[in-house]
């Protein structure tokens, strides 16, 4: 947990003009507000204002808004907690003792992984040392600005080089931890995890290295790929590789394109697909989709080999994608072609254009598991309805549900009601994938009523999350329910993260709960309600303060101050919206 005490120290200490700036958005000074170009929406006059005072943002076009925290968080698609804790070190807030004694140990290995990830990089641009390994990457067509920017790099084949830098540093456990060396089997001494392989960092979506990835270049010691093994650090179920490099397109274009391998990413990003991103594990998780989600992906292209593991690759990602309400693409590749091959033989407009082309994933899956569709024979469709079992089995009853077997109905030639009997019936059980348990949050004072309103409902119909247009969630003022949506949007359990909510809080959504409407319909409408609520009262509360801050303004508009202008401008802006609002 993080103590509200310690957020709002955050919040405190925040420099919002240098934070904003530092993140690539160029302020001019207006008054006492500063304002620019939206970050979140592209625009080419300036709306987006910042009031240093506040510690607010407001973006007058797309109507984001919020603290430095959320800031941070909708740029960079990060987690609640992480943005807390990333902030907070950077203010030299100390957070780390009152949240985890382990914090220390955290700190440490990512002290051994940052040196790892500056040594392999030295040596792959040693003159001598790393040649082999630079002809490689550029056999595979990547130039030398792509290589510096994915920050490949190159693990000799020695045995204790790294290990031995990282004792002389202090760093030899930590880096065991961290699954860069491992102690010898017979004697004294560590050896290197990483050996003869070019190395690809795996980095979070903020860019810092977390894990690596390495590809056998020389000796024939171990497999093909070698990955890091999961630490304090790396949690390969909530880190796709390339979020770092991807996310700004993927916000742009509201789209993300997943391969199967980090060569196959980089290719994509060579050829001008700027939003893909790979698997760092064979299974697509929720913490996965939930990281999308924050990337503000709409739409999911999965783009895999082209050969019969590539196909059975969009089988075994299928369930968790219709689970999760993903709208989903296939683009096919020729035989026998990945997206990295494809790439350096087809060009970067024939990758564009397969990218553009992809049909449903729906679609894809009926015609490879039945390309005759309703005229196939009995026995092909026994045999397609076998494989289509596990896929079935991950989809939860509801309306995602009936929908797919309704289209498959179509496809089949058989009755929906006959599809769902049969292959509920004989679907195998299917493990639940495990989901990061919400924080536990310090007990307070109860939310008001508007908010624990909303907070309830969203714990009863998690999609409702979408139909908050004006972001409600990046404004609410109670700090225990910040947590808990942050812990929804991670992939958190409902049951778990209530469990975790303090006890004033969780009793005040409970009684909110008690008075909702039972029908989904009805819920939905009221959800709207009370978010359009919620933002004419923001829109009051800062309508009262331009009130108070103009209440001594004398004469005409010619002897206002600079301050009392824009104020005014706002006032107007909020005005017009309040009149949007209220005439709906």
């Amino acid at each position: 947990m993080i103590p509200d005490s310690k957020i709002q120290e955050v919040r405190e200490r925040v420099d919002m003009i240098a934070l904003v700036q530092r993140h690539g958005v160029d302020l001019k000074k207006s008054g006492r507000s500063y304002k620019g170009l939206c970050p979140f929406h592209g625009e080419k006059s300036p709306s987006f204002y910042v009031w240093p005072e506040e510690k607010r943002f407001k973006c007058f076009g797309c109507q984001a808004g919020g603290d430095a925290i959320s800031f941070v968080q909708r740029l960079m698609g990060k987690t609640f907690l992480d943005t807390v804790r990333d902030l907070a070190k950077e203010l030299g807030v100390d957070i780390e003792a009152a949240v985890d004694p382990g914090m220390q140990e955290k700190q440490q290995v990512k002290d051994a992984t940052d040196f790892a990830a500056t040594h392999f990089a030295e040596r792959l641009w040693d003159p001598v040392v790393g040649r082999h390994a630079r002809d490689y990457l550029h056999s595979r067509g990547l130039t030398d600005e792509l290589i510096k920017s994915f920050g490949l790099g190159w693990a000799p084949l020695a045995w204790t080089e790294l290990a031995d830098q990282l004792r002389e540093r202090g760093l030899l456990s930590f880096g065991e931890k961290a699954g860069l060396c491992s102690p010898r089997t017979k004697g004294d001494g560590y050896y290197d995890m990483f050996r003869g392989r070019v190395i690809i960092p795996i980095r979070s979506p903020e860019g810092r290295t977390i894990a690596f990835g390495g590809r056998l270049l020389e000796g024939d010691d171990g497999p093909k790929y070698l990955n890091s093994k999961e630490n304090r650090l790396y949690n390969k179920s909530d880190i796709l590789y390339a979020t770092d490099q991807a996310r700004d397109e993927i916000r742009k274009k509201k789209s993300a394109v997943l391969c199967e391998g980090y060569f196959d990413a980089i290719g994509m990003h060579q050829a001008g697909v700027k939003n893909a991103l790979a698997l760092c594990s064979t299974a697509l998780t929720p913490g996965h989709l939930a990281l999308l989600g924050r990337l503000e992906a709409k739409e999911l292209v999965l783009l895999l080999d082209g050969d019969d593991a590539g196909r059975n690759a969009v089988e075994r990602l299928a369930g968790a994608l219709f689970a999760g309400g993903v709208n989903c693409r296939v683009a096919v590749l020729p035989q026998g072609e990945d997206p990295d091959t494809f790439a350096r033989k087809a060009g970067a407009e024939a990758v564009q254009d397969l990218v553009r082309e992809a049909p449903s994933l729906s679609a894809h899956l009926f015609m490879t598991l039945l390309p005759a569709g309703p005229n196939a024979e009995f026995e092909e469709k026994m045999a397609a309805l076998d494989r289509f079992r596990p896929i079935a089995a991950q989809v939860p009853v509801g309306l995602t549900r009936s929908a797919l077997f309704g289209a498959m109905a179509k496809h089949f030639a058989l009755p929906a009601s006959e599809l769902e009997t049969a292959l509920r019936n004989k679907a195998p059980v299917v493990k639940a994938v495990p989901k990061p348990a919400a924080p536990r949050v310090p007990d307070g004072p109860p939310p008001d009523q508007l908010e624990a309103s909303w907070m309830a409902m969203i714990l009863k119909d998690r999609k409702l999350l979408a139909r908050d247009e004006h972001r409600v969630r990046d404004e609410l003022k109670h700090m225990g329910l910040r947590h808990l949506v942050a812990a929804l949007q991670s992939g958190g359990n409902l049951e778990d993260a209530l469990y975790e909510t303090g006890e004033a809080t969780k009793n005040a959504l409970n009684k909110s709960r008690d008075m909702l409407p039972a029908d989904e319909s009805s819920l939905e409408q009221a959800f709207v309600s009370v978010c359009k609520r919620l933002k004419l009262r923001a829109i009051d509360d800062r309508l009262g303060y331009i009130a108070r801050e103009t209440a001594n303004t004398l004469g005409g508009t010619s002897e206002l101050t600079q301050d009392s202008r824009d104020l005014l401008t706002e006032r107007g802006e909020l005005l017009a919206l309040k009149r949007q609002l209220s005439q709906k």
